[in-house]
């Protein structure tokens, strides 16, 4: 039982954004019935089998959506639904006979959710493109890395996932509160340009006032130069971006550093370099552990770089509960949290097709017609 218990979500079965999406809302307890292939497609390197996490806690129905029947079953399921999520190419939905004009047509109250890269409009809409492509366009890679070097984002997490599958849920929950208040369904064009452009917006903020210049390296939040990562002498690495003046000034301090002439100017951009170069000599002088000790807790601003498997075991996170294994796979728990419905262990990830029978079954169709469509059952 999840805040989100007694809504019902039918998902097509994508790649990336889309998948997150729906498992950000089986997690908070929403009944998602994920619409799959039939089989999978051979040599597919995105497909994860039993380790694909984005599809805990949901139900799996395998279909073959170039059967006429499967897509009128599909139907009968959008009839009951609350909302849909999917992730095709514009277009293909509507090819399919599963377009918002037509699920509305039957079910007014659905709010339909498109997720795509570029959007369902502009020159772009048709084209290929990944979330490397979406947030160079948009502009949020921008500030990702050093002065001089090309910029680089950590894999899916600004676009897909930020830009993408957060704006998506948002727009699917304010859409289903709509209905609820006694509007009408809608369609939701979730797009990772639009999304990681609009993540953009407090960094214009600061650039707007003179603090984020259009410069890498120069800016409160990419600079000072000096605030970032650094190796240690045991090929670890650690994190400080001590950005306000008490928290610098005690940042230095504890790096025997507060009484140094070059430390005492950390905003002059003429400074940046040697201030870094200073830096990187320290920090590889001893392993990350004693930066940790030295460090960790206090005001200065500071955090190890750990593995996914490290920050599991970190005291903090481990504290939180914030990683575990569910079936020998390691994942992060369902965010944000809940007081008074509190999320209850993430649900398994289902076999391909493993319920099938009985969502057809609740959807109306008889037994014949699940034979049909199911002969394997």
């Amino acid at each position: 039982m999840g805040v989100l218990d007694g809504i019902s979500i039918v998902e097509i079965a994508g790649i990336g954004p889309g998948p997150f999406c729906g498992m950000l809302l089986a997690d908070m307890g929403a009944d998602v019935i994920v619409v799959e292939r039939a089989s999978g497609k051979a040599g597919d390197p995105l497909d994860m089998g039993k380790n694909a996490i984005l599809n805990r806690g949901k139900r799996s129905l395998a279909l073959d959506l170039k059967d006429a029947r499967a897509i009128d079953a599909v139907l009968r399921l959008i009839d009951r639904a609350d909302a849909l999520i999917e992730g095709m190419r514009p277009g293909v939905m509507e090819r399919l006979g599963l377009g918002p004009d037509i699920c509305l047509a039957r079910n007014p109250k659905l709010v339909y959710g498109r997720m795509t890269g570029w959007g369902q409009t502009g020159p772009l809409a048709q084209t290929a493109g990944h979330d490397l492509n979406y947030i160079a366009l948009s502009g949020a890679l921008w500030y990702s890395g050093e002065p001089g070097k090309p910029p680089l984002a950590p894999p899916t997490l600004v676009g897909d996932l930020g830009g993408g599958a957060l704006y998506l849920a948002m727009g699917l929950l304010a859409g289903v509160l709509n209905v609820q208040r006694g509007g009408c369904g809608q369609v939701v064009d979730a797009a990772v340009v639009d999304g990681s452009a609009n993540l953009m917006n407090l960094l214009l903020s600061l650039h707007a006032a003179g603090r984020m210049p259009f410069e890498r390296g120069r800016g409160i939040l990419d600079g000072p130069h000096w605030c970032g990562t650094y190796a240690c002498a045991d090929g670890h690495f650690v994190s400080v971006q001590a950005l306000e003046p008490q928290f610098n000034a005690l940042l230095f301090s504890k790096l025997g550093l507060g009484d140094d002439p070059e430390f005492r100017h950390p905003y002059d951009p003429r400074c940046y370099a040697r201030l870094r170069e200073r830096l990187v000599a320290l920090f590889a002088s001893q392993p990350r552990q004693y930066w940790v000790d030295l460090l960790e807790g206090s005001d200065a601003c500071f955090a190890p770089v750990l593995t996914p498997a490290e920050a599991m075991a970190h005291p903090h996170l481990a504290a939180r509960g914030v990683y575990a294994r569910r079936d020998g796979v390691l994942q992060a728990a369902p965010a944000p949290r809940f007081s008074a419905t509190p999320a209850v262990e993430p649900g398994a990830v289902p076999r391909r097709g493993e319920h099938g029978a009985a969502i057809l079954r609740a959807a109306g169709l008889s037994a014949s017609e699940i034979r049909e469509l199911l002969p394997e059952e």
